[in-house]
């Protein structure tokens, strides 16, 4: 074989091998879109409005077949479509993920909410003294114990277990009965919405507040509405189980040295009730 051959079919072989590194990259790419539009999805959680149930820091898996899909369930929310297609009501008490009705599905920075399904349509729902009403009768909540963040710098809270209508239980908790949540005029939630509360009763953003309504800007202002409801359109999934849990206040990920005693082990595989 001549020098010029030699040369020719290396060339070849080494094009033939980025050719199929490129195509695997993008089967992989493709595949991780399938699997990330029409099965699970990965999130995590950056803030603490559902303590005790979920802490800042875990790293969970929802499942976006378990309401249907909408154009929410897509990256960017770019599907072509309005509504839900195969579509399933979540149950009372479900952990979902949401797009913040606030965003109005528009813009670029559309927020992703996680919180606790309570309200679901034609219900009458109303906080009194810290305690949830539904259709005018109060969730049982029976006092399990105390609360209290590390080193005592914060106060410290109760924590209660609230059961719904439909035998759905769960730990919330409470640093007081007299927030500024914990009295509200009663809520009627509407056709084809869902009322959400955070497990963190005082600090949560969630249906009893003001809704925030963001313009493409980023900036936000007050609705003139004291309460607002999540749309079955912007449901994206269903909070399964935490793959991963890292304590932020422990160690930064700029801290590799301290990441072992960040870890929170025990929450590994956890699965979200």
């Amino acid at each position: 074989m001549t020098d010029v051959a030699e040369r020719r079919k290396r060339g070849q072989e080494k094009a033939g091998g980025w050719g199929e590194t490129v195509r695997t990259v993008v089967y992989a790419v493709l595949i991780a879109l399938v699997v990330r539009t029409f099965a699970i999805e990965p999130f995590n959680i950056p803030s603490g409005s559902m303590i005790p149930t979920l802490l800042v820091g875990d790293y969970l898996f929802v499942s976006k077949y378990s309401y249907g899909y909408s154009k929410h369930s897509f990256p960017f929310s770019m599907g072509l479509f309005s509504g839900r297609i195969f579509g399933q009501p979540p149950e009372r008490g479900d952990v979902a993920v949401f797009k913040y009705p606030g965003d109005q599905g528009q813009g670029v920075n559309r927020t992703d909410y996680i919180k606790r399904i309570v309200g679901m349509p034609g219900d009458r729902i109303q906080v009194t003294n810290g305690v949830l009403h539904i259709n005018g009768t109060a969730v049982q909540r029976t006092r399990i114990g105390e609360y209290s963040k590390a080193n005592g710098l914060y106060p410290r809270g109760t924590l209660y277990r609230e059961t719904l209508p439909n035998g759905r239980s769960y730990t919330v908790l409470e640093y007081s009965d007299a927030g500024p949540a914990d009295n509200t005029p009663e809520f009627l939630v509407p056709a084809n919405n869902y009322f959400v509360m955070g497990d963190n009763r005082d600090d949560s953003l969630d249906s009893r507040t003001r809704l925030m309504l963001r313009d493409f800007s980023g900036s936000a202002r007050d609705r003139d509405q004291l309460g607002w409801y999540v749309p079955s359109e912007n449901l994206v999934g269903r909070a399964e189980f935490i793959f991963f849990s890292h304590d932020p206040s422990a160690a930064g990920w700029l801290e590799p040295w301290k990441w072992p005693e960040a870890i929170r082990f025990n929450r590994f595989f956890m699965a979200i009730h």
